[in-house]
């Protein structure tokens, strides 16, 4: 290790002291700032600094609004100005800077001259750290919101199939069975009405149950859902989905399955209300370790420099969301005349690749 002499040390505490992008305050005994740093005089408004040069002695409580204690997240009690024997070693400070307004800051505070009762308060500004993190705890719970309604909507379509379906159907089956029974021709017809009816509730039922979270999704994967979605898409409103698939695995992590699931299912929805045309492309494949979707239509478009897109606008909104939880990349590209393109890749590992008897 290099040796320093007293004069090196003194010279580097003292650029230190003037560089640094901490806040550096020195406090007297009395709790007045004899000394600060330049990055102390840029955050403190000129009016303080002025009652600070002036010995006003309550000159830092005017930007001082508080540090976090055990019971509050900005209290004054208990002044670690007033309490230097505490634990102030780290704790979190709120300051009124200028222009910024309050700002929070990680600090510590220590004694370094006993003698002279002479302490040092260290300020680094936490506003990226916790900007950082409130950008995770969005994203965690963002990501726990969605997987709460995934459950949930997996909980009623298993319930709309194999209970309140099964209940149905069983009351057709009697319905069929008394149709064969001796009955006045009035009790007939309103048999068949009957029938008829249920057989229609029947059916809203079990697409009620697909919509909500189609069971091949879960048990078969992504290829198997999208045909079979596809295929009541067409019997049901006339679309034609042109469906292409060149997979590699069988399956994927759950959270990809559903989000691309949920992303190609709106973007289809779209194009049957707004395009105004009758076939729809979608490509599922993977490229360049990447999981590639990506849906088409030939349709009226939209200009995207004006934000004329029909509809709420939320549907884009919800598929940029889940894409950014699995950290794919989602692409609209649209012009009026020349249709709609949506794009999402999301990179894969061998974590959330998986084949088919892993499930």
């Amino acid at each position: 290790m290099i040796q320093m002499t007293d004069e090196q040390l003194s010279d580097l505490l003292r650029k230190m002291y003037v560089n640094s992008m901490e806040a550096i305050f020195f406090i007297d005994e009395k709790g007045s700032v004899v000394a600060m740093n330049p990055a102390a005089e840029d955050i403190l408004d000129i009016e303080v600094i002025e009652r600070m040069h002036a010995g006003v002695d309550d000159s830092f409580c005017q930007t001082c609004k508080g540090y976090t204690d055990e019971k509050d997240q900005m209290a004054c009690s208990k002044c670690y100005l007033d309490y230097p024997k505490g634990d102030f070693s780290s704790f979190q400070v709120y300051l009124k800077t200028r222009g910024e307004g309050v700002v929070p800051y990680a600090a510590s505070y220590h004694t370094i001259d006993e003698d002279r009762g002479i302490r040092v308060l260290m300020l680094l500004d936490l506003t990226k750290q916790q900007k950082t993190q409130e950008m995770l705890q969005r994203s965690n719970l963002l990501k726990y919101v969605i997987k709460a309604q995934e459950d949930e909507r997996k909980r009623i379509s298993r319930e709309l199939h194999d209970s309140v379906a099964q209940e149905l159907l069983s009351s057709l089956v009697d319905l069929r069975v008394i149709k064969y029974m001796n009955v006045e021709e009035d009790v007939m017809r309103k048999l068949q009405q009957t029938e008829v009816s249920l057989t229609r509730l029947l059916d809203d039922i079990r697409h009620l149950s697909v919509e909500l979270r189609p069971s091949s999704l879960d048990d078969l994967g992504l290829e198997a859902a999208f045909r079979s979605h596809f295929k009541w898409i067409g019997k049901n409103y006339g679309l034609l989905v042109d469906f292409s698939a060149e997979l590699s695995a069988a399956r994927y992590g759950s959270e990809i399955e559903t989000v691309v699931y949920r992303v190609c299912q709106e973007a289809v929805l779209n194009a049957l209300k707004y395009s105004g045309t009758d076939e729809v492309h979608v490509r599922l494949c993977e490229e360049n370790g990447s999981l590639q979707l990506t849906v088409k239509d030939d349709g009226a478009g939209f200009n995207m420099n004006y934000n004329e897109a029909k509809g709420t606008g939320l549907g884009l909104y919800g598929m940029r969301e889940r894409a950014e939880l699995v950290d794919g990349q989602f692409m609209l590209n649209s012009a009026p005349g020349e249709g709609t393109t949506v794009e999402l890749r999301i990179p894969l590992s061998q974590d959330n690749k998986r084949e088919a008897d892993v499930r």
